[in-house]
């Protein structure tokens, strides 16, 4: 059902795009479509029409939610600036939680028409060939991937330390500015490691059990496993995840030390 609901989304993305389009502000930077919602209204539709007893949280609505077992959450269009300005990246992205845990996942890109998929305990693929993460096992060789938070201008010392940290000892870091692609990219072995803060847990969710089921590894900064009100991703091939789990630390203790410096 999943994949049912992302091929329709999909399916609005790839004929609306290059199209005049409705723009409202959610925020400063912060964009929000017509398309964003006819996304939402057909993923919607689907999945009420197959399961109507369970709860779904979505990124343009707060809908009501009954404490059911089953949860979806869906990002009907996630890279939708990008989508705005014509950029070539963006997707459809669902999850299904039961009991706490996501099991099933899909994400569709429409241009390329790649689709991820996902079961839990039953592997990851794309387009039905199965994925698995790179091998790549310094980061001095590795290819990582990024994003920033739409406050991003009120803190923006603060959301390039990181970067700058990472910029120093990778081979590459890229910015694509669509989540739900950039963990999937790590599945698919394209990328082998990205972090973002901030995310809400329609972004990275279905994604994360596509990285999980092809042989990667998904934790908070602090290494401990993702829930599902995360708000802090790192998504690795697994091989980078510890040295990446260390710079963080070590930025975290860095903003610690200079926080005490300043009230000593």
């Amino acid at each position: 059902m999943a994949t049912e609901a992302a091929l329709r989304a999909g399916a609005i993305q790839r004929e609306r795009y290059g199209h005049t389009l409705e723009v409202a502000h959610k925020g400063s930077i912060d964009l929000v479509t017509d398309v964003d919602r006819a996304c939402e209204e057909a993923i919607l539709d689907t999945l009420r029409a197959r399961c109507p007893a369970h709860d779904v949280v979505t990124e343009e609505q707060v809908l009501a939610q009954t404490g059911a077992r089953h949860r979806w959450f869906v990002d009907p269009l996630d890279g939708t600036t990008n989508y705005a300005h014509g950029y070539p990246l963006f997707c459809a992205s669902i999850a299904l939680a039961i009991d706490g845990a996501v099991v099933a996942a899909a994400v569709y890109e429409p241009l390329k028409q790649e689709l991820f998929t996902a079961e839990r305990g039953s592997g990851a693929h794309l387009n039905g060939r199965r994925l698995r993460v790179s091998r790549t096992d310094e980061l001095i060789r590795a290819m990582l991937v990024t994003g920033f938070p739409y406050d991003v201008h009120e803190r923006l010392e603060e959301a390039l330390r990181l970067f700058n940290r990472f910029i120093g000892l990778a081979r590459a870091i890229r910015r694509d500015g669509a989540a739900a692609l950039d963990i999937c990219y790590v599945a698919a072995g394209r990328m082998d490691g990205f972090w973002e803060e901030r995310l809400k847990p329609w972004d990275a969710l279905a994604a994360a059990l596509v990285l999980e089921e092809a042989g990667g590894r998904v934790s908070r900064f602090d290494g401990a496993p993702l829930e599902l009100t995360t708000d802090e991703v790192l998504a690795t091939n697994g091989k980078v995840h510890e040295a990446m789990l260390r710079v963080i630390a070590e930025d975290r203790a860095a903003q610690t030390r200079e926080a005490q410096d300043v009230l000593a």
